[in-house]
């Protein structure tokens, strides 16, 4: 399969900032096993101004914009090194993309990316893709989550996962309410379902639930499936794509049409 994973700031980072080295090296073997299998992986990796803060040692994430974009220069610098690192631990080669939504929408802009990535899946690589937040203006309100699902479409993906801190949609908020229920399958997004979507996420990241609905609108609307799970345990990759339950799958299809993964 080609599968789009998507990991966000506060799955990568401890909440001081720092890389979680632990769950970097675990998430890079999971993924170089899941490449040696015979599956295309696009890895889209938030963090760089997560690890950008954690370089400059500041207490908190950057308001002004300014300041979010030199922690993003800094940051994207120590998140390559560092995938770059890992994954050739495992004989394999990543390849940097970074990308605005603009880049995107432009028809031409568009069609090199398709162009690029084909290319270097063709070639065995493993592209890794960020927003360009050192340079991007509005587009820094832009989620990863939307990013990945974006790229899913842009690459004919046959299966999107957004690796967060939660273990998927749940019928309330499960940090309010005892009685929340995690949600395994959504079939359609449903006005009720839309309504589940909740705030902005982490201290670290930018995304929350809401931002993940939009994500699986995007994807389930190019007949892709989207899995939000939580990327605490890498290996639960493992799971989503031999088809076992695990955090809540968004169908783009209807249920026993395609074959099973």
């Amino acid at each position: 399969m080609r599968i789009v994973v998507k990991i966000g700031s506060s799955t990568l980072a401890h909440p001081t900032g720092r890389m979680n080295i632990r769950r970097v090296e675990e998430l890079c073997r999971v993924l170089s096993d899941l490449k040696n299998a015979g599956h295309e992986i696009i890895l889209v990796s938030s963090g760089a101004i997560a690890m950008g803060v954690g370089k400059l040692s500041m207490s908190a994430r950057p308001h002004d914009t300014p300041t979010k974009q030199a922690a993003a220069s800094i940051g994207q610098c120590e998140l390559m090194y560092t995938y770059n690192k890992e994954f050739s631990e495992y004989n394999h080669t990543v390849a940097q993309i970074l990308l605005t939504v603009l880049d995107l929408q432009d028809e031409q802009h568009r069609l090199n990316f398709e162009n690029t990535m084909s290319r270097l899946l063709e070639l065995g690589a493993l592209p890794v893709i960020n927003e360009n937040d050192s340079v991007a203006t509005e587009e820094l309100e832009i989620d990863n989550d939307t990013m990945g699902a974006l790229v899913a479409e842009a690459v004919g993906a046959d299966l999107l996962i957004l690796l967060s801190d939660i273990d998927g949609l749940y019928t309330a908020d499960p940090h309010k309410d005892p009685s929340a229920r995690l949600i395994h399958d959504v079939c359609a997004l449903t006005p009720e379902i839309t309504a589940l979507g909740g705030g902005e996420g982490s201290a670290l990241g930018t995304g929350g639930m809401a931002a993940k609905l939009k994500a699986a609108a995007i994807a389930t609307g190019a007949g892709i499936d989207m899995v939000i799970a939580n990327g605490a345990h890498p290996e639960v990759l493992y799971d989503i794509i031999e088809g076992k339950p695990s955090g809540t799958r968004f169908y783009g299809h209807t249920p026993g049409q395609k074959e099973e993964s």
